[in-house]
């Protein structure tokens, strides 16, 4: 799963995320020295089901690849264009397999002449027991089915294909269930048939990559879950070689040389020239001690029109090691010249890898989603790990942003974390956003978040218990020499706050980790080892860190301490929010019934519960604060709001209901799934699964209906689908407007400004669809709570009050950050 762009003296390397109904082009990186960061090109959307396999069409003469295969559970492999603007487009889809699709791999069976495509061809790998062979002929744009290779009961897990050397014949070797390399040639009546099969693995083949040495000779390295890879070497065999049988070892005179035992084949070219070819078994590599998952061979280097093939190879395993490999020149015999990996975690190992174009980079990914790098120092001539994109590797379900000054913004997701992303900072260089701490690494899914301040903040997941955090002195150390905030008067105050955290073994709760200089007086908040633990339990590190931590450092280094458990709810916690001045929180779980869909009010200060509201018949799914805290507002599954209002005196309750919408007076049909405030507090809007997206007015007059205060400003918009997540901005734009962001369960995002007028006209101004936005249903929106740019300080001030960032979450996995204009609104 790998893809390649080659920009100018700049050349950039992808990778595939793995994530429905997507292929996501990410990371990409400029090959310098220092190496930038990652950074996201561009999202592809083009399939219904998950992505498997992507791979890059190679071409013979070391031009930059402009078309790319993607492979997915929905059955289809589509082929993608890059234009001369960089742009991606599909331009077929390749349909005729019934089940998900495994690998795909595809050349250009000639040197490209003029404009024109050359003779393509495209080989994919499904579950259904069958690998299909495309064909798109010279000068035409359609791929037609060439044959069908038919596996019986097994299936091929790898594919790869090359040309034989000096010829134009196509050869594909499929790895299969069955611990066997079978490679396939296409004959004079353009059929493919089956010419070898390669035996010596004890276990799945799980990668497969030719490459074609200086020699001319082709090696062939797969890799298999019996933890070993093999070499296979292919060479062209002319007169006399052709007839020479091997001898027995006991048959050799002192002056011969063993000889390996050869498979021999036949091709006849189009000019009917019959070509003979060996195969032999080149090594056999042996280092890994999980199963391998990925062998890929460095790409060849093309210097003054001369190509060079090294003879180095990586792999990656469930061992959670990736190994480089090269051959001794002196003795010829393979050798790991470098290994490389992560220590401790709860990850899987790695499930594939990939080098960069110049060989002074590679990476490997995880199960769980994240990407590991290293890059070679010129310095030191030392393998070094450096920073990369990541992201949630499951649906994200809520998002919020830093509330005293919008510096960062952190995610939960049902992949049971809670990540904190911020810009890095640096001078002469672009910003750009990285995940620079991982808070809360949990065992539920992690469905709602508040920040309660710029370092505290509580969670709800599938538990019945929320739990608040708060930030570690080595994360506010760290996100000033990455994101350059000034944290110095926060530093002074916290002398006596933990260093870090760590989970304990088979625990859910970050306990606190304090300095050895630092003395501790409640002992309860250290983590007590038993006598008979044979590992330490303190797993975490203090890290100095001036750019994005690593994966290893984000899973064990970032962690913050849990403050407390807050207990009251029956079900599971659904929604949580928090007042604008962090002293209140207000949190509700899932219900069926009235008893259990109270919302609960919680003191920050003491963590004690202050007053239950009750009102809905089934869960709220979305609690929001006035912007001036008076007000509380909830939305529920059962078509309803409800409108609570401070009480002025303590004599009265905290929240007192003042309005509420009923099936009469709602305009809702369905489920409520969505709500905010306006920034003067003087509107609200409900977001449904009706397509409307309703505001409301919050008068100083009461009606006789149970409206209370309140009035529909009509007319309400009608979305093209549900509506899931709405925000609106914290100012109004240069012409006087309110900016509404309104997103859609298909993945759009609209913007729209609305005016306080009798005719209340919506007027749509920017449509972000799939390519720009999400391909999946829109969880939450979040405009910044201030003008201006995170990590971006503006010469000019007027520049930075003329733009917002608006922040989205979906269930695609992706959180994204959008800087909106005002002036071109």
């Amino acid at each position: 799963m790998r893809a390649y762009e080659k920009c100018d003296a700049n050349i950039l390397q992808a990778q595939c995320e793995i994530s429905p109904p997507l292929c996501t082009l990410g990371p990409a990186w400029a090959q310098k020295f220092p190496p930038a960061d990652g950074r996201l090109l561009v999202t592809l959307n083009g399939h219904q089901g998950r992505v498997n396999c992507i791979r890059w069409v190679t071409r013979q003469d070391g031009g930059s690849e402009n078309e790319l295969l993607s492979g997915a559970t929905d059955k289809t492999a589509v082929v993608w264009r890059r234009s001369t603007l960089g742009q991606f487009s599909a331009i077929a889809t390749l349909v005729g397999h019934s089940g998900p699709i495994n690998a795909v791999d595809g050349l250009y069976t000639r040197q490209f002449d003029g404009c024109s495509y050359p003779r393509t061809i495209v080989v994919t790998a499904s579950a259904d027991s069958t690998v299909r062979i495309w064909e798109r002929k010279q000068g035409t744009e359609e791929f037609t089915c060439l044959h069908i290779l038919l596996m019986g009961n097994g299936f091929a897990l790898a594919i790869s294909i090359t040309l034989l050397p000096n010829t134009t014949v196509p050869l594909i070797a499929c790895g299969c269930d069955d611990n066997r390399v079978t490679l396939y040639v296409e004959n004079e009546q353009h059929q493919i048939v089956k010419v070898q099969t390669l035996t010596g693995h004890e276990d799945w083949v799980r990668g497969l990559e030719f490459a074609l040495s200086d020699s001319g000779s082709i090696f062939l390295a797969s890799c298999a879950q019996d933890h070993f890879i093999r070499l296979w070497r292919i060479s062209p065999r002319r007169g006399d070689d052709v007839l020479i049988v091997p001898k027995a070892v006991s048959e050799l005179q002192e002056e011969e040389d063993i000889r390996v035992k050869e498979r021999l084949f036949a091709v006849i070219d189009n000019d009917e020239e019959k070509s003979t070819f060996a195969v032999t078994i080149e090594a056999i590599l042996s280092g890994h001690e999980g199963w391998i998952y990925g062998v890929h061979w460095q790409p060849a280097v093309y210097t003054d029109g001369k190509r060079h093939q090294p003879m180095c190879l990586i792999s990656a395993s469930m061992d959670k090691t990736a190994v480089l490999w090269r051959p001794d020149l002196e003795s010829g015999i393979w050798l790991d010249e470098v290994r490389v990996g992560e220590v401790g975690g709860n990850t899987l190992g790695f499930y594939g890898c990939q080098f960069s174009p110049s060989g002074h980079s590679f990476l490997a990914h995880g199960y769980q989603g994240a990407f590991h790098l290293w890059h070679k120092s010129q310095k030191t001539n030392f393998w070094e790990p450096g920073p990369t994109v990541g992201g949630h590797f499951d649906e994200v379900q809520d998002i919020d942003w830093d509330p005293e000054g919008g510096e960062f913004l952190v995610s939960v997701s049902l992949d049971e974390t809670t990540r904190l992303h911020a810009p890095w900072v640096r001078a002469g260089l672009e910003t750009n956003w990285h995940e620079i701490a991982r808070p809360q690494v949990h065992g539920y899914g992690v469905t709602c978040l508040a920040m309660t301040g710029r370092y505290r903040f509580v969670s709800g997941a599938d538990e019945k218990v929320l739990r608040a955090f708060r930030a570690p002195k080595n994360f506010v150390e760290n996100l000033t020499r990455i994101s350059t905030v000034d944290t110095k008067h926060v530093l002074e105050r916290m002398a006596d706050i933990a260093e870090g955290a760590s989970v304990p073994a088979l625990g859910l709760s970050n306990k606190a980790v304090f300095s050895s200089e630092d003395a501790v007086e409640n002992k309860d908040l250290e983590i007590q080892p038993h006598p008979n633990e044979q590992y330490p339990e303190l797993y975490f590190k203090p890290v100095q860190l001036s750019e994005p931590p690593t994966e290893e450092n984000l899973l064990q280094n970032t962690l913050w301490p849990e403050e407390q458990k807050l207990y009251g709810h029956g079900y599971e916690v659904f929604a949580v929010a928090s007042s604008h001045d962090g002293k209140v929180i207000a949190s509700a779980c899932k219900a069926s019934k009235a008893e259990n869909a109270a919302v609960l009010l919680w003191d920050t200060s003491s963590w004690r519960q202050l007053d239950q509201l009750l009102s809905h018949q089934l869960t709220v799914t979305q609690i929001a604060f006035a912007r001036n805290d008076k007000h509380l507002l909830t939305v529920s599954r059962d078509r309803t709001w409800t409108l609570y209002k401070k009480g002025e005196t303590d004599s009265e309750s905290m929240f007192v209901k003042v309005a509420y919408s009923d099936k009469h007076t709602g305009i809702h049909s369905r489920i409520i799934w969505t709500c905010a405030w306006s920034h003067d507090s003087c509107f609200f809007i409900t977001g449904s699964r009706d397509k409307k997206a309703v505001l409301w007015k919050v008068t100083d007059t009461n009606s006789d209906s149970c409206l209370g205060p309140v009035k529909a400003c009509l007319p309400f918009h009608e979305a093209e689908d549900s509506v899931t997540a709405v925000s609106m901005a914290p100012l109004l734009t240069p012409t006087g407007h309110y900016l509404i962001a309104i997103g859609l369960e298909n993945g759009t995002i609209h913007l729209f400004t609305w005016t306080d007028t009798e005719e209340g006209v919506w007027t749509r101004c920017v449509t972000l669809d799939k390519t720009i936005a999400h391909c999946a249903t829109v969880k939450r929106l979040k405009f910044r709570n201030r003008e201006g740019v995170a990590g971006e300080t503006a010469a000019d001030d007027e520049e930075q009050t003329k733009r917002l960032q608006l922040a989205s979450c979906s269930s695609d996995r992706s959180v994204r950050i959008f800087t909106v204009s005002l002036a071109g609104l």
